[in-house]
């Protein structure tokens, strides 16, 4: 149990509480793991995994995962973290990003022994009624403990009432569940605990909490997001996964290491050791990047994501497995080429990195705004240090 104890907290912010933890894993009997997740994007990324790396260990020692996906809570929207409240999504939309999740976390749960389960199955059953008990077992002033709720109040900033529903429902689904534990990131301590406050309402013993750490974006600054565009998809190109870890910073690296890698914590402390000693921190990185893809990929793909790197960076070669795009024009102007291609989000961003010197066609550097290219031609573009086409205007 000992051994257990030190294998869970590894990794871990904060444990609420320690002793309610080792009483449990004392019962020596499988443990209800929850973890839930909104699917409020299709895509999972490297900073989702820090927790379902944490449910995998729950897994490896014996204990049943909970992964429950947030489908009702969804559609209510939770600012978790932020000072506005979040727009909830369509029934639609929630229900294909929650396929899109199930797809993608058996890359690191082992589906013969994962329970995912929805939140819809019990809240569309609820009475109003009963939704009303439900909040009549939580105050306001409770409520407006809640860091990004207590701001908003103070700033004169809205909080509409639904959102005051988010933490309960939350809270409630770990009584559905009868859950022994919960994970979740730091900013949803509250949230986490708000489901201990339900369940001994409701008779049962409380679930200890797990706090994980928030994984930082590429910037080193804020945290892992889509719509910062400083993440890492587990679904993206093992070339463009390589990339991407290998831009982090020397710095930002050991903490990607600590949260993202199956190494030990011994392992760690001698490749750290290791870089003190002389080994190039470039090593380092490029050894946890093969880690990562051969994770999300297969370790083929790892070898030939670092060849790959290695010609397009060292040798300022191009790859060889650039995807052919077709474009249909007697004649385009340069940037709506690489618009069209998928190269830029919009010609202003285009014409943007022109202007920057961003933009190769074929190896050589180009920044003429006002170039068309004419029906006929096939050349490869490059935008950034990883963007890539091949583009023929037919």
């Amino acid at each position: 149990m000992k051994e257990h104890l030190i294998q869970i907290k590894h990794g871990i912010h904060e444990v609420l509480t320690e002793t309610e933890l080792q009483t449990k894993l004392a019962l020596n009997k499988p443990l209800r793991i929850k973890a839930g997740f909104d699917p409020t994007a299709p895509d999972l990324h490297l900073g989702h995994t820090v927790l379902l790396n944490k449910l995998r260990q729950f897994q490896q020692l014996g204990h049943t995962i909970l992964f429950l996906i947030g489908d009702f809570t969804g559609m209510i929207g939770d600012p978790t973290g932020k000072n506005i409240t979040r727009k909830p999504l369509t029934r639609e939309q929630v229900l294909q990003n929650a396929k899109t999740y199930q797809e993608q976390i058996y890359k690191i749960l082992d589906p013969e022994v994962t329970q995912v389960c929805f939140n819809s199955e019990w809240m569309e059953k609820m009475a109003v009624s009963d939704l009303i008990k439900l909040a009549a077992k939580h105050t306001v002033a409770r409520m407006l403990e809640r860091d990004d709720f207590d701001k908003r109040y103070k700033n004169g900033q809205p909080i509409a009432i639904h959102e005051f529903l988010y933490p309960l429902i939350q809270g409630y689904d770990s009584v559905e569940l009868k859950a022994d534990i919960e994970l979740g990131g730091t900013d949803q301590k509250f949230n986490l605990l708000v489901g201990r406050e339900l369940q001994k309402h409701y008779g049962q013993t409380p679930q200890v909490v797990l706090t994980m750490p928030i994984l930082e974006g590429l910037d080193g600054v804020q945290k892992m997001s889509k719509s910062l565009d400083n993440y890492i998809g587990i679904d993206e190109p093992a070339n463009d996964m390589f990339g991407k870890l290998m831009s982090v910073s020397d710095d930002l690296m050991w903490r990607y290491i600590e949260l993202l890698s199956f190494k030990t914590v011994t392992e760690i402390e001698k490749l750290k050791q290791s870089v003190e000693d002389g080994k190039n921190p470039r090593d380092v990185k490029v050894e946890f990047a093969q880690e990562i893809i051969e994770r999300f990929h297969n370790k083929t793909a790892a070898v030939q994501a670092y060849e790959d790197f290695i010609a397009r960076f060292k040798r300022k070669e191009i790859p060889t497995d650039i995807p052919l795009v077709e474009l249909v024009a007697v004649e385009l102007p340069i940037a709506n080429l690489l618009k069209n291609a998928g190269l830029t989000s919009s010609t202003s961003d285009a014409n943007r990195m022109l202007k920057q010197g961003a933009v190769k066609i074929d190896g050589e550097k180009v920044s003429d705004r006002s170039l068309k290219i004419t029906k006929g031609s096939e050349c490869v573009y490059q935008v950034g240090k990883r963007k890539f086409a091949r583009v023929r205007l037919i």
